[in-house]
This record gives C-alpha cells, sequence and structure tokens, in this order.
C-alpha cells in the first residue's frame, strides 16, 4: 500500500468529488444536507469527542433536514460505533475503498471508439443512470462538483452501454456511479471505463486513482481487485430506521 493515499485523503476527496448540498459544524458533528443524494451526502461525521458526543442532538439536526438519522462510521470510531449500537442503530452498507496509481492504468487505453469522456452528459447517459437507480438528486451531486469533471460514456456492439463520472481533487481523481446496463454486463464495459477514467485523470493532473464500493458489490469489487487497485480502507454506516424525518 506504500505510495497510496490514506483514507482520511480518500475522504476529503469524496466531500469535493461527490459533494452535499451543504454542510457545517454542529457540535462534535459534521451534518450534511443530502437533498436525497444517498447516503454518502446525508450521513453526519463525527468531529469532536466520540465519548460526548450528543448524538440525539445531531439526530434533531438531520430530522430538520427532512432527513432520516444516519452516521458515517470511520476508522477509529470503535467508540462512536458502540454508542450508536446502543442507541439502537443498525449497520449498513460497509464500503471499500480502493486506490491505484494512474499509470499503472495507463499502460493499456480501451478499444477504439468504445469509450468517451463528456460534460455535460447526454440524455442517454441520464437514462443509463437512471435505469440503475442513479436519479436527478444524484445527477445533481455531479453538477455540484466544483472540481475539474467528467462523465464516463460507453459502447457495446454500437449501441450505449455504461456511463459513470469522474472528478479530481488534490491530485487524485475518484469515480463515481458507474453503471453498466444489463444486457452488456460481462462485455469489460466497467474496465474499459474505469481506464478511460485513467487517462482522463492523467491529462488533469492526477497521479492516483481511486473508488469506493460497498462490500456486497461482488462484480465491483472483483473488476477494481483484477485492475491492480489495492484495498486502503474501509468505513461504514449506522442508521435508525424507525426514526421519522420532523
Amino acid at each position: 500500500m506504500t505510495g497510496l493515499p490514506h483514507m482520511s485523503a480518500l475522504h476529503a476527496v469524496t466531500e469535493a468529488t461527490w459533494p452535499a448540498a451543504s454542510l457545517r459544524r454542529s457540535g462534535d458533528w459534521i451534518i450534511r444536507d443530502g437533498q436525497g443524494g444517498g447516503k454518502r451526502v446525508s450521513a453526519a461525521t463525527l468531529a469532536g469527542d466520540a465519548a460526548t458526543a450528543d448524538i440525539a442532538a445531531a439526530e434533531i439536526a438531520m430530522q430538520k433536514l427532512g432527513q432520516t438519522p444516519l452516521f458515517q462510521i470511520r476508522k477509529g470510531e470503535q467508540v462512536l460505533d458502540a454508542r450508536l449500537a446502543e442507541a439502537g442503530y443498525q449497520g449498513i452498507d460497509p464500503v471499500n475503498a480502493y486506490a491505484c496509481t494512474i499509470d499503472s492504468l495507463t499502460r493499456d487505453r480501451p478499444p477504439r471508439v468504445t469509450t468517451f469522456d463528456i460534460w455535460e452528459p447526454m440524455a442517454i447517459q441520464l437514462d443509463i443512470w437512471k435505469a440503475g437507480g442513479i436519479g436527478r438528486e444524484r445527477i445533481a451531486v455531479m453538477h455540484r462538483a466544483a472540481c475539474p469533471k467528467t462523465a464516463l460514456f460507453g459502447r457495446h456492439d454500437n449501441r450505449p452501454a455504461a456511463t459513470g463520472f469522474v472528478a479530481v481533487h488534490d491530485g487524485i481523481a475518484m469515480i463515481h456511479a458507474l453503471e453498466v446496463l444489463e444486457r452488456d454486463r460481462r462485455a469489460g464495459m466497467g474496465r474499459h471505463l474505469t481506464r478511460h477514467a485513467a487517462h482522463w485523470a492523467a491529462r488533469h493532473g492526477a497521479g492516483h486513482l481511486a473508488v469506493l464500493c460497498t462490500r456486497a458489490n461482488a462484480g465491483a469489487n472483483a473488476l477494481y481487485a483484477s485492475l491492480g487497485m489495492t484495498l486502503v480502507g474501509q468505513y461504514h454506516y449506522r442508521i435508525k430506521e424507525d426514526t421519522a424525518p420532523l
């Protein structure tokens, strides 16, 4: 893992490349307004003392935003994890973070006229994302990113097949929302788009490429491992489903 970014750096990259609508410090917490954009942009994170942080205050802050209370638990936060479990929060969606050097993926190129990068996304890309459950709220997250960014587009058998999003912060490119149409899976589209992302990122000054995926996503984990990417860290969430927004 020598030479690869640490999880602390990847958390900062995630914040910049997949940003919440707003975030603010509230007591011992960072509270995010995700506006429906998913867990990464909606979860509260610890910014103070895990032993004394006021969980109830964080709950109220998230409920006032119309969000179900949700916390992201990072490395070394076992005390917070235990306190949330005791308070009735269930663990959900453990996430793996992978990274590699850009040059390890730019030695080869995808086949010609197979992959492209374009901003803003075309309507067909929005349709592919929608088919994969990535709706307008997550598209809004992409538009909010204020760093170098692009949408990835892949074709297979002369037809649209895949899309994704990649952005660069502090020399690290991160891929988000990589989606392949079901009919085109097992055709190497994920591999091709990841390599294309690396070439694009190299042109924008990135030295590393990173990606996040849930531990349960066996296909994605297998893809990134097969590309030589290294597991550099993990985190998970805790949620209390029966706590309704205010």
